[in-house]
């Protein structure tokens, strides 16, 4: 009962976060939301038992990527910030709701057709191994993720490399 209780107001931090995230109109707000959503998922790890997965999501995510979306907004000037101020039109508003649904209705479609659900309630509740967790994010075989992971962090340091260069100051020459 108390995991229940727990998940309940974790989804309710979740959500509310993420509602606020999108549309508050400061941008540093819209970070600090994205952080409560973060610590909000580590907590759903924790509650979860997996604890090196809720320690990697407050590392990577809360820590690091949220800095750097930090760091991004303090290098962009209020001058570039203030003329980003957009008014929805009704068309944008219909084209958004469109494209939602398309996206609603794929997850559908994905769900029922993998029969995820019903596999998942097969199962009776049986723990993955935690070593057939890793061999299958670190595997290099068919269906395994360390290339994605490669990727992911060649992308980040290219970030991090640009966000360098451009916080850089150049020497005027004369």
């Amino acid at each position: 009962m108390a995991n229940l209780v727990m998940f309940c107001i974790l989804a309710f931090i979740i959500l509310g976060s993420a509602v606020m995230c999108v549309t508050t109109k400061k941008i540093m707000r819209a970070a600090t939301f994205l952080l409560f959503v973060l610590f909000g998922v580590a907590g759903l790890y924790f509650l979860l038992d997996y604890t090196y997965l809720a320690a990697a999501q407050i590392s990577i995510y809360a820590g690091g990527i949220t800095m750097m979306y930090i760091f991004a907004i303090q290098l962009v000037g209020k001058r570039t910030l203030q003329g980003m101020v957009e008014r929805l039109r009704g068309c944008r508003i219909i084209g958004g709701m469109i494209v939602s649904v398309i996206g609603l209705a794929t997850v559908v479609l994905v769900f029922l057709k993998n029969s995820f659900i019903t596999s998942s309630a097969l199962t009776d509740g049986e723990e993955v191994p935690m070593d057939v967790i890793g061999n299958a994010l670190l595997g290099s075989d068919k269906y395994q993720y360390v290339l994605p992971f490669e990727f992911i962090s060649v992308f980040l340091l290219a970030c991090i490399i640009g966000g360098i260069i451009v916080a850089r100051k150049e020497k005027e020459t004369k």
